[in-house]
């Protein structure tokens, strides 16, 4: 399990699923399977665990848990109404989902994630997507490469990075990450290079994958899904995550703000269980810098009736 993926604030994680023995959950997240076998072990007979992860490494993961109470489900988390009703399930005690990119993806240098080796732009969590980091660099549009580096990177010079990486493309195209970092490091601010690198691989990666789209579509679904009284946990990585999720168990909507109805009464699907916002101890610090970044939030679905 550490190997593929060291679980980030795995008990604070399980405490928040508040789990029931005969319960039903879901790790949209499945990817080492590191939370699921721990949920797995609070499940009696009667316990359901799917685990969701479109990452073929994942899949061979999960072929390595043996328990009838554990299915997996080879899809994107965006699907999760869809394929939970395939499996005859209309309503769940609770789901997590530890967002973000795992260690084993970083690690491996193949998938072009990692700004600390060479290889093809690619960065797909689902290998079967036809849109890669080769794709945005090469094929976007000036303005496009300039919202994405902004938003999804954070990044302050966006624009003249995004000019840059077009004039350099006509000259010759990107094809691998070194490529990539070789114009970077005219547009790094000096002595934080790294950091840089990283926000830019991060917004591509964002981009290949629509994971912005894909989480405002799982969190809508998650209303739905999660019965009276059941739990989301959800561990996001970057700022953009977690204010999505914040807005959405606050106002109900990942954008825009809170509605109330003809009496006054607030329009969303959950409260917030843990009102101060949960991050990695010291202690986990020290054997996993990868948890400093950590943000972790939980929510009860509030009764219809209330």
């Amino acid at each position: 399990m550490s190997d593929y993926h060291l679980p980030v604030m795995l008990q604070e994680c399980i405490e928040g699923l508040a789990i029931k023995e005969n319960g039903i959950y879901v790790d949209v997240t499945f990817g080492g399977g590191g939370h699921s076998r721990e949920i797995l072990k609070h499940l009696g007979e009667e316990g359901k665990l799917f685990g969701f992860d479109q990452d073929k490494d994942a899949k061979l993961n999960a072929q390595k848990i043996e328990k009838r109470s554990f299915t997996f489900i080879e899809a994107n988390f965006r699907y999760l109404k869809r394929y939970l009703k395939l499996h005859g399930i209309k309503q769940v005690d609770g789901i997590l989902a530890d967002l973000g990119i795992s260690s084993h993806q970083i690690d491996k240098p193949e998938r072009g994630f990692s700004t600390r080796s060479d290889a093809k732009l690619d960065m797909r969590m689902d290998q079967k997507s036809e849109l890669t980091a080769r794709k945005v660099i090469n094929e976007y549009e000036e303005g496009q490469l300039h919202k994405l580096l902004g938003i999804y990177g954070e990044i302050k010079n966006a624009r003249s990075l995004a000019s840059a990486i077009v004039s350099e493309r006509f000259v010759k195209p990107f094809e691998t990450t070194n490529d990539l970092i070789q114009l970077l490091e005219r547009f790094a601010p000096r002595h934080r290079e790294f950091k840089y690198y990283a926000q830019v691989f991060q917004a591509i990666r964002i981009e290949v994958n629509d994971e912005m789209g894909a989480l405002e579509d799982f969190l809508e679904q998650s209303a739905e899904m999660i019965k009276p009284g059941g739990r989301l946990v959800v561990e996001s990585y970057h700022s953009l995550e977690d204010r999505m999720v914040k807005n959405f168990i606050n106002k109900g909507k990942v954008f825009g703000e809170l509605e109330k109805d003809f009496f006054g009464n607030p329009l969303k699907p959950f409260q917030a269980v843990n009102r101060k916002l949960i991050t990695a101890s010291e202690e986990e610090l020290k054997k996993n810098n990868r948890a400093r970044s950590a943000k972790l939030r939980i929510a009860e679905r509030i009764p219809i009736n209330k």
